[in-house]
């Protein structure tokens, strides 16, 4: 999907983007050189490991629940949740059940 199928139009999260078993699904809205937009649904059990951005990143769960672990501390999110991942601080992602977020990454 490119930007411009995107003006002007009523999306519904939950039908743009299923779950895959044994994975981590992601679909890029938005691609522009000062932000992103992503979709990631996650299955039962997956998750990213520990890594940094150089950008700060907004995660919006609009389905399921997920944990995330921020510089060492823990937070468990659920459907209608967000939070903020500051730059350059190590953050992890673990799908304790299914989960769908959203991802607004900042670049400038």
């Amino acid at each position: 999907m490119n930007d411009k199928t995107l003006k002007k139009e009523v999306l519904n999260l939950d039908s743009m983007l299923d779950f895959q078993e044994g994975s981590v699904v992601s679909r890029a809205l938005i691609n522009k050189d000062i932000g992103t937009v992503t979709l990631f649904s996650f299955d039962k059990g997956e998750g990213l490991s520990e890594h940094t951005a150089p950008f700060d990143a907004l995660v919006y769960i609009f389905d399921g629940e997920a944990e995330i672990i921020i510089s060492g501390e823990k937070f468990v999110l659920r459907k209608g949740h967000m939070i903020i991942m500051p730059a350059n601080e190590p953050h992890a992602l673990k799908a304790p059940e299914k989960f769908k977020m959203m991802l607004i990454m900042i670049k400038s």
